[in-house]
């Protein structure tokens, strides 16, 4: 068995795997300004003041020899009298505006900068070989750990790609009996990874001795999903159990959550840990207690929601919002949804237009990412909440199955059939975001004399 796999980099093959669109940013027209038509507003308007400054102020400057001095103290009293009502000259609305030299000033594009929009590319940064990657909705076969490597199932085999340098090594392989791998998903630590295979066992591998640590037993069927929760590993099996694994003792089988009617194929548990989130081949999604867990109750979960009309893989929760869950229904259904995990009430619910398969929210800005199957095989990058489009990546020849984020939450790997694995910038660069400046001296707001 080959102890490296070549996850050829395809840059050289970019010119047959460009995106159909490209990522230079159109050619922005510049903003035609002052094209309004005016319409005057005469109840707003000073004819008596217009008048003057017409006739009155050409006779001055004619006559200002011949003038007397009372006749121009008066003329001069009558313009400091007109010039109360000035700013009402030529006005859109009946209330003053500021005067001429005040708007130049407080509506200066100096003053007023408008903030500038980020650049999404709109091609893949990298392409990466992934030859028998499965062409099956309900696993999870990708995931980026927080020690920078990112996990991926082939077949029977699953690689390690070292992002920092773009080494490759196999970590796991498995006999047919055995395979193909169905999910996997790093630990917390970055060190340790959890491999669900077709003979429904689960197993623990050491990634930093290539070391395999434990075997988990419990499910009958294939176990297809993966989330941990500390030192707790949740397993989601076809045998549409959920199963709760702490690893810190002999007996790792402590909970048992049972409300699937079919293949449990999404698991998330909130930032917070308390709250677990699971998708199933019943269009149905569940939200689960941790307190709730070790009850007999025969309804353990919290809330049951039944939109969906197609099966549940894909769900995220907000990083800026602990009670919301996003997610994604199959292609059935191909909306968005989302909930409030307190209420079990669906906020909001978005026609995509085409099977959701992953989701990703953004961390950095109010943003989420969804891939998607039939027809387009596209990633879409919707601003929150108002869900407008902010972009359409497109590359994939077959549907966007898989989809993880690298650990600062810049870049995503996505995953298809069509055997390419692509790294897309589409959270931002790091490198372009520079950190606020550090205020040396005390109290560096307030003016002072130089």
């Amino acid at each position: 068995m080959p102890t490296n796999f070549n996850l050829m980099d395809a840059g050289r093959y970019r010119s047959s795997l460009r995106s159909p669109l490209s990522d230079q940013m159109p050619l922005r027209k510049k903003p035609r300004r002052d094209l309004d038509r005016f319409i005057p507003n005469r109840s707003a308007m000073d004819f008596d003041f217009a008048h003057f400054m017409l006739t009155g102020g050409k006779v001055e400057k004619e006559c200002a020899a011949q003038c007397s001095p009372s006749k121009c103290a008066y003329r001069k009293h009558l313009a400091e009298i007109f010039n109360i009502n000035r700013s009402r000259i030529l006005s859109f609305k009946d209330k003053d505006s500021p005067s001429k030299d005040v708007f130049q000033e407080s509506f200066s594009p100096a003053q007023t900068p408008a903030k500038r929009r980020r650049h999404i590319p709109t091609s893949a940064e990298k392409t990466l070989d992934a030859p028998d990657l499965l062409d099956d909705f309900y696993l999870n076969l990708l995931d980026w750990g927080s020690g920078n490597f990112l996990a991926i199932a082939l077949g029977n085999l699953v690689y390690l790609w070292n992002a920092l340098n773009g080494d490759a090594s196999v970590l796991v392989a498995v006999e047919d009996d055995v395979g193909p791998v169905t999910s996997v998903r790093w630990a917390p630590d970055g060190r340790h990874l959890a491999v669900g295979f077709t003979n429904s066992h689960v197993q623990i591998w050491d990634s930093s001795t290539s070391k395999l640590v434990r075997t988990l037993k419990g499910h009958r069927l294939r176990v297809g999903s993966l989330d941990w929760n500390s030192s707790i590993l949740t397993t989601g099996g076809m045998d549409c159990l959920i199963i709760n694994n702490d690893l810190r003792i002999r007996s790792h089988g402590i909970n048992v959550y049972e409300g699937h009617s079919q293949e449990v194929c999404g698991l998330k548990w909130s930032v917070s840990g308390k709250e677990l989130a699971s998708g199933g081949n019943d269009n149905l999604i569940h939200i689960w207690n941790m307190s709730m867990a070790s009850t007999n109750s025969a309804t353990q979960w919290r809330h049951r929601m039944e939109e969906h009309t197609s099966a549940v893989k894909a769900l995220a929760w907000c990083p800026f919002q602990s009670n919301l869950l996003a997610s994604g229904g199959g292609v059935g259904d191909q909306s968005i949804k989302f909930w409030n995990s307190n209420t079990g009430a669906c906020l909001n619910s978005v026609n995509t237009g085409s099977q959701v398969c992953c989701l990703l929210w953004n961390s950095h800005e109010h943003e989420l990412l969804s891939s998607h199957g039939f027809n387009d095989n596209q990633l879409i990058l919707w601003k929150y909440p108002s869900m407008l489009k902010l972009s359409e990546l497109y590359g994939h020849t077959k549907r966007v199955l898989y989809m993880t984020r690298s650990p600062d939450g810049y870049t995503v790997a996505s995953g298809a059939p069509d055997e390419t694995l692509r790294l897309w910038k589409v959270f931002g660069d790091p490198e372009k975001v520079k950190p606020a400046a550090k205020m040396t001296e005390p109290f560096p707001n307030v003016a002072r004399i130089r």
